[in-house]
């Protein structure tokens, strides 16, 4: 069996933001399955940002490779190229949605800076499954461009993305698969009586800093209430707040949130804080209805089967879905509050229904996810039987 070293750019085995880890877990998953096709063994090195918490767990076909930002300045063995160059295949998935530049400029500009690395170093490279763009900046857009030409493969994670690589002038094939966490592992949940479970998670990052940081149409604080007000009334129904983002910056936790929301609402449970992203999604996966401001505290509850309305702040949410047929997502920016809360009572009481139509749109979004299997497979097979000197 042929060793390989798969590189995992912009993913974490440690993250507050339990949406990276269920990334890095998903991606895993399938990156060992298409090696496995071709009788290749993988050796994983995790590179991303350090995070003082401890690895979710630790296994022997997994490193981690801490980034500082010297580490792109440094051309010896100890900086970024060198950990480049000591892999047969680097996959970067820009932490989902980073390979934009929406969040400001020092993000991309880092994410530029290990891209230029990587087409230094000689290895190839695959854009997986991300949003792509959108790219307010002309030189920044040229740049990212530049990392499309050079990639072994492009991949987005919804249409909306591929089509944007084409605006900016990309020519090449992308390959148009959807969210890597939808292979994320978790145990399913038992049969149970009692209350109707439904959950809600509130954005630390929205509730703090949302209509001004991304333009929301109203107060997503009054919507939150008005939301966790209208599902704590509903018959034969418990609520449970259920946080996604464990942050160190309160401007980010969402556990911020649901204290405050906590205090209001005394009938409402806060969930206990999750240690593994599998562990959040086996939670989530346990609920009969769920809606939130988190992705991927939604694509939990989603791959989990779970009745769900994704409250959209970007294009990523409504791009991701609606890609597969899924069209239960309220737009911050574009829908008032009243349409947003209507939306969620009509799915909450349609919720048997919404269930089938979560089964056929992940039927169609595992279907997108396998053909990315496909296509790592072939170019697992393709790389060149030497392996490179880590």
């Amino acid at each position: 069996m042929t060793d390989r070293t798969v590189g995992l750019l912009w993913h974490s085995m440690s993250s507050e933001n339990l949406g990276v880890g269920a990334l890095t877990l998903g991606h895993r998953e399938i990156v060992r399955a298409a090696a496995a096709r071709s009788g290749v063994r993988v050796r994983f090195k995790v590179l991303g940002w350090a995070d003082p918490k401890p690895a979710y767990f630790t296994a022997d076909d997994i490193a981690v490779r801490s980034l500082r930002l010297s580490d792109f300045a440094r051309l010896d063995a100890r900086g970024f190229l060198a950990e480049a160059r000591g892999c047969d295949l680097v996959l970067d998935i820009g932490a989902g949605d980073s390979f934009s530049d929406i969040y400001g400029p020092s993000r991309i500009l880092k994410i530029l800076a290990a891209q230029n690395l990587l087409r230094l170093s000689g290895t190839p490279y695959v854009i997986s499954p991300q949003t792509i763009g959108p790219f307010e900046n002309a030189v920044i857009r040229r740049a990212a461009l530049g990392v499309l030409k050079s990639a072994a493969l492009v991949t987005a994670r919804d249409q909306v993305s591929a089509d944007y690589a084409r605006e900016m002038g990309f020519s090449g094939e992308v390959l148009v698969s959807s969210d890597v966490a939808l292979r994320l592992p978790y145990e399913a949940a038992s049969s149970r009586s009692g209350p109707g479970r439904v959950g809600l998670n509130v954005s630390g990052l929205l509730f703090n800093a949302g209509a001004d940081r991304f333009g929301l149409r109203g107060d997503y604080r009054e919507l939150a209430r008005r939301a966790l007000a209208m599902l704590a009334r509903k018959p034969n129904t418990r609520v449970t707040l259920v946080n996604h983002v464990l942050a160190e910056d309160p401007n980010e936790d969402d556990r911020i949130a649901a204290a405050v929301l906590a205090q209001e609402f005394p009938e409402a449970e806060v969930a206990a804080d999750f240690k593994t992203p599998s562990e959040a999604k086996s939670y989530i996966a346990g609920l009969d209805f769920f809606a939130g401001s988190r992705m991927h505290a939604c694509i939990a509850a989603f791959s989990g089967g779970v009745p769900c309305v994704p409250i959209a702040y970007s294009r990523k949410f409504s791009g991701l879905f609606g890609a597969l047929g899924y069209t239960r997502v309220a737009d911050l920016k574009q829908q008032s509050h009243e349409e947003i809360l209507k939306a969620l009572d009509r799915a909450f009481d349609e919720r048997e229904l919404v269930r089938r139509e979560t089964a056929a749109a992940l039927e169609e979004g595992l279907s997108r996810v396998a053909r990315y299997e496909d296509a790592l497979a072939a170019l697992v097979n393709r790389l060149p039987i030497a392996r490179k000197a880590a």
